[in-house]
């Protein structure tokens, strides 16, 4: 994660790794058995847990960190791996979505919360960001409420947006932002290992 990162930035690539279009089609069905009156509320519970997971890990990354003796390029190292991962299963879908189907009944936590939208990705980014510059925690805090806000934004209007948009435009987006996210990945990758090798 270089010096240069601004909140902007920051924010723009917590909502890729969040990723709210690729998840319109699997959030629309794991909530397909849930009362439509109830729809609703469970997506917002669901974002809610999310959020205050996610936070929990920006403010509580460098606690567990210094607990578990890790070096601050091992989490850039593991975290590229990790979003690789994820971008690679975007671009090439599998059955069930990025992280594969969900048991029958309403959903709570998991998968919709975790690692829904708050994925292992998220958290490494987040970990990486408070660990490499942790004086610009409140810039990070903003980056990743507006990453939030603009995903429940958009997963909340999900039904909508999937009757506008279509299931082959949205894998199309979900494909691009795959893409984009191996990208990241393999920039996290790089500076973790030039941070490793600097300070070996």
């Amino acid at each position: 994660m270089g010096t240069s990162i601004t909140t902007l930035s920051a924010g723009i690539m917590l909502f890729l790794i969040l990723d709210p279009l690729g998840n319109i089609p699997i959030f629309l069905s794991l909530l397909k058995n849930v009362a439509p009156q109830r729809r609703r509320y469970v997506l917002v519970r669901e974002l809610v847990i999310a959020l205050i997971t996610l936070f929990g890990i920006l403010f509580c990354g460098s606690t567990v960190l210094r607990l578990m003796q890790l070096r601050i390029e091992s989490v850039s190292i593991a975290g590229g791996i990790v979003l690789f991962l994820i971008g690679v299963r975007m671009v090439f879908p599998r059955e069930g979505g990025v992280f594969g189907d969900a048991e029958g009944g309403e959903p709570f936590i998991v998968p919709m919360a975790i690692p829904g939208v708050a994925g292992p990705s998220a958290m490494a980014a987040l970990m990486l960001m408070a660990n490499s510059q942790p004086g610009r925690t409140a810039d990070w805090s903003i980056a990743l409420f507006c990453a939030w806000l603009a995903t429940a934004l958009i997963l909340l209007a999900s039904t909508w947006l999937f009757r506008l948009l279509g299931q082959s435009v949205l894998s199309a987006i979900e494909r691009l932002v795959g893409m984009l996210l191996v990208a990241l990945s393999v920039q996290m990758f790089l500076d973790g290992v030039a941070t490793y090798m600097k300070w070996s």
